[in-house]
């Protein structure tokens, strides 16, 4: 599912209003075209969608863009308690490497927007920054603001903080660069290949003192839940998802679902397109929703659950998997019958 269209908590605007307010914008200015209105903003509880705090975050820029760090001032407000059952889920992680595992799994749960990545290369673990979906008006505010919030995680989760090694930036160095030396602990470069931070490895699996396998486990069941709700689909996309999901080992092409719907194709994809998806990306949602459920719940071989996806080969499955996410079908599933206190099929 989009990012732009999951929903997520109004904290992180209230955060981003909070910041507006110190530099002198008024709330109204802040909040101009995003439909969040004061009902939302006076009750953590309600839920915006990230697309509208794209829009919050696209106003502060065009109006305070001339801040020096505006974005790692704003991310430096984010604290682990901001982000609800996701933070008490990592708060309690035994390890850091469980405790981004959580994070990387749920991240439509945080307030990011940057897609993190892990990859580890010797001795390192390498915290992968990519900002390449987020608006060229809006990315530079976002990624500061979002690797802010991710050094707060890292020192929250462990008194002291976990020794970061370094950092790189893909942009030229800025005039305030001195801040983001400030904020690592470290001289970070610039004009890298990529945005990334990397930690010593052999810190990573130290346990963490706030720890609890039983937490986790209860804390990562709830984040499950949570998303799992924020992701369901309503609208013309909602129809398509239900459709799909009726006979997914033998799913009806776009022209197929349109005929059904009484629509023509070219009305479906525009439909689909104003409500921020596409008809290969909910076939793509479908397939990886109901193959995490297989390969956890069901004792199917890998072929027979590439098969009942409609995969004619289980080769085309493992890629797709891979790149849905980041691993294998057979390490996922050891990964969460793991969790689960179960073991190998």
């Amino acid at each position: 599912m989009p990012y732009q269209q999951v929903r997520r908590s109004v904290v992180s605007a209230q955060l981003l209003l909070q910041l507006a307010a110190d530099h002198g914008l008024p709330a109204a200015a802040a909040l101009e075209g995003t439909g969040i209105g004061p009902e939302a903003l006076a009750d953590p509880q309600q839920e915006i969608t990230a697309a509208q705090e794209l829009r919050l975050a696209g106003n502060l820029v065009k109006a305070l863009g001339h801040v020096p760090g505006l974005g790692l001032e704003a991310g430096q407000r984010y604290h682990l308690s901001a982000y609800g059952i996701w933070g008490f889920a990592l708060l309690s992680s035994p390890t850091f490497r469980s405790a981004a595992d959580i994070a990387l799994r749920y991240l439509d749960l945080s307030y990011a927007f940057v897609r993190f990545g892990l990859r580890e290369q010797r001795g390192e673990l390498h915290v992968l920054m990519d900002d390449r979906e987020i608006p060229e008006d809006t990315r530079r505010f976002l990624l500061e603001r979002d690797f802010a919030a991710f050094i707060n995680m890292v020192r929250e989760l462990r008194p002291g903080g976990l020794p970061i090694l370094g950092a790189q930036f893909a942009f030229r160095r800025p005039a305030y660069a001195d801040r983001y030396t400030a904020l690592l602990g470290a001289e970070p470069r610039f004009d890298a290949a990529e945005h990334s931070a990397w930690l010593d490895a052999a810190y990573v699996d130290a346990p963490l003192p706030q720890g609890n396998s039983i937490m986790a486990s209860m804390g990562q069941e709830q984040c499950r839940q949570l998303l799992a709700r924020r992701r369901v689909r309503i609208g013309v996309a909602g129809r398509v998802r239900d459709r799909l999901l009726q006979n997914p080992g033998d799913m009806p092409g776009v022209e197929t679902v349109a005929a059904e719907m009484n629509m023509a194709v070219r009305s479906l994809r525009r439909r689909l397109d104003e409500e921020g998806t596409s008809f290969r990306a909910l076939v793509d949602e479908v397939r990886q929703a109901l193959a995490e459920e297989l390969l956890t719940t069901a004792k199917m071989k890998l072929e027979e659950v590439a098969m009942r996806l409609g995969y004619s080969e289980p080769a085309a499955f493992v890629h797709a998997f891979k790149r849905w996410k980041g691993i294998s079908p057979m390490a996922y599933r050891a990964q969460r019958l793991g969790e689960l206190g179960g073991g190998a099929p």
